[in-house]
Order: structure tokens, then sequence, then C-alpha cells
């Protein structure tokens, strides 16, 4: 059996325990039992048999039969099961993320979500990949990038098998994707940028605060994500990121008062996306990693007609590997955000784990 403690039981989580269970009633010889869950206040273990958590009430039981949360208590029960045990990091905490060597040390394999570990400090990064090299366990972060769309494995395949990395671009937030595909669309109704900001916040398209997608930064950590696995040390402070937030809103107190100022914002915008459709361009938000040239950046930019990012619809992400073996570029795309296809990469990794285990 692989014994399983999930950290993290909110939209992800939850649909990754419906998963699971959906999972488990239907194989009778499933290998998974979730003995553990934890959200910010509250943990719930199994008892010391390490019995599988009921699945149909683990909300009700959480609320009423869970203890204070507890990250030393909850790391060491699961490192104390008779068989190999997985954690599941469905936070995005960098305190978690911090004590990722700690749980490899303890004996355990990690899935995630969570982009901080490695996006963050490189000295975590390159700890992180000792200790699971040195104690043999596993660590799977391909929802780190993409969700559900297989992206790191297609690239460590890539890289496995000798092939050279000559450029990776891609578009890799939904919820840039959905904006500018709507701003910059050829032909339909019209609407001014704040207008469509305002939709895709309305539809949980964006943060609850929407700077902290128009300032780049979820894309930053991906591309670093990718640059790592590359092999090039790049991070956060020498990336190149293009904040799209203009700079007098940046630092507005709340949300609500960034809404309500961006329509002063509509005129520069529209300048920026009629100068592009003059020149048979539409506008679109861009990750490059550069392994060769050492220019990997994060910008809004101008892309033809013909190119393939132009073409994307909806919230969608789109990611182009060009390789030695691949100069006419291998491109994935798919929906890059979201509940279900986010557990749904989460759950493919932990099979990889279970796979490799036994």
């Amino acid at each position: 059996m692989v014994n399983i403690g999930i950290i993290g039981v909110g939209l992800v989580g939850s649909e990754l325990i419906s998963q699971l269970s959906a999972h488990i009633s239907q194989n009778k010889t499933s290998t998974f039992k979730v003995i553990a869950l934890m959200n910010s206040t509250k943990q719930l273990l199994s008892n010391s048999s390490y019995l599988p958590l009921n699945l149909s009430s683990w909300k009700k039981d959480l609320n009423t039969k869970g203890t204070t949360s507890n990250l030393t208590s909850f790391i060491n029960y699961l490192s104390e099961s008779p068989t190999l045990s997985v954690v599941i990091d469905n936070t995005s905490s960098q305190e978690i993320a911090n004590s990722y060597p700690l749980f490899i040390e303890k004996g355990l394999h990690i899935v995630t979500p969570n982009k901080k570990a490695f996006s963050s400090d490189l000295n975590l990064y390159k700890e992180i990949k000792e200790k699971s090299n040195e104690k043999k366990r596993f660590i799977y972060y391909e929802s780190t990038v993409g969700a559900g769309l297989p992206v790191l494995s297609t690239l460590t395949d890539l890289l496995r098998t000798g092939d050279k990395v000559i450029k990776i671009e891609g578009i890799f937030s939904g919820t840039l994707s959905y904006i500018f595909n709507e701003f910059s669309k050829l032909d339909g109704e019209k609407k001014k940028f704040s207008e469509i900001v305002g939709i895709a916040k309305e539809n949980g398209y964006t943060e609850p605060d929407p700077r902290d997608d128009l300032n780049g930064l979820d894309v930053a950590r991906k591309v670093v994500i990718l640059s790592r696995l590359v092999g090039k040390d790049l991070s956060l402070d020498t990336l190149p990121v293009e904040n799209i937030v203009p700079e007098p809103l940046r630092t507005l107190n709340s949300a609500t008062e960034f809404m309500a100022s961006l329509p002063q914002y509509d005129d520069h915008f529209e300048t920026l996306n009629t100068t592009a459709n003059k020149n048979r361009q539409v506008l679109r938000y861009v990750g490059v990693i550069d392994p060769i040239g050492g220019k990997s950046e994060v910008k809004l930019v101008s892309l033809p007609y013909s190119h393939p990012f132009a073409a994307l619809k909806g919230s969608d992400n789109i990611i182009a590997f060009t390789t030695e073996r691949f100069p006419s570029p291998l491109i994935i795309q798919g929906a890059g955000a979201g509940a279900a296809v986010t557990a749904f990469g989460i759950f493919s990794d932990l099979f990889k784990i279970s796979e490799r285990i036994f």
C-alpha cells in the first residue's frame, strides 16, 4: 500500500480527494490509502494501525474530530508508517516548501503543485534535489507548470534522451491567456481592457487582487522552474519580468481601489492593441526560456496572426519546445488551470511514484 498524507484541502485538495475516492471505490485492488489530512487550522490522522480515512465524510470528520494543525506531528506520523508514505502539498506555502528537505530526511516521497520550492531560493532547490537523490526518494511537481498538462515530463524526456533544448516559449498563465485572447481578438465585440479584467475577476479567473496576475510573478516562477530543469541556475531576482500593472496603481491599498482606477489606463492598453492589430499582430503575455542565449524573460509581446500562440482561445496554456530534434516546435496546448486538471496532474504523479516504489 501507498500511505498518503494531504496538506491543503481547499479547491484543489478537495478535488484530489474526490478523484482518489472514486478511484479507490472503483478499483478494489487500489494501492492508495489516505491516512492523514491537514488544512491551515486542523489535521486529521488515522489511528495507530494506519487504517484509511473515510473519504466520504472527511470534511465533517476533519471539523469534528480533527486536532490543531501541527506540521511536525503530521510528518512524524507519516514517516512512522510501516509502509512508504507520500506527502502531497497542495498549498502555496513557502514555510511548507522550506520543509521539503526534512520530509525527504524522514523518508517521505513528495507530490506537489506548490511552485515555491522550485522557483524561490536556489539553495533550497539544490538541497531538495540532492537529498532526494541521496535518500532515493521521489519528488514530482508536474502541476507546478501547466496544471495537468505534461510540460515537465515532456521536457524531462527530451533531456534524458539527449536532445538539446534551444528555446522554450509559452503562455503559462490561464488568467493572462484569457485576458489577452479576449482583448486582442480580431473579430466580435470589442471590450476595454479594464472591462475584461473585471469579467475575469468576477468569473474567478484572477487572484482576488488581479495585480497578482498582471505583475507576471506567477509566469516568472514557471519560467524559473523550467530553466532550472534545463540546468540553468536562474532566479526570480535575475529574470527580466514585465509588470503590466500601470505604475501608479501598484501601490494602491486594495483590489477595489485598483479595479476602480484601472479604467484610467484603458487608452494605454488600447494603443498597444491598435498598433499590434495594424501590423496584423495580437498581444500575448509570454515566458521565454533561452538556455543557449541566456535571454530568458517574461513580457508582453505582439505576435503575427500566423503564430501558433495567436490562435489560442479561452484560458488555455500553450508551450512550444524548440530543440535539435524538433526544429519545428513540439507544442503542448490545453487547460492550464483549474481544480480538476490540477488534481489530475497531482494524481498522475502519485501513480508514477507508486509504480516506481513497487
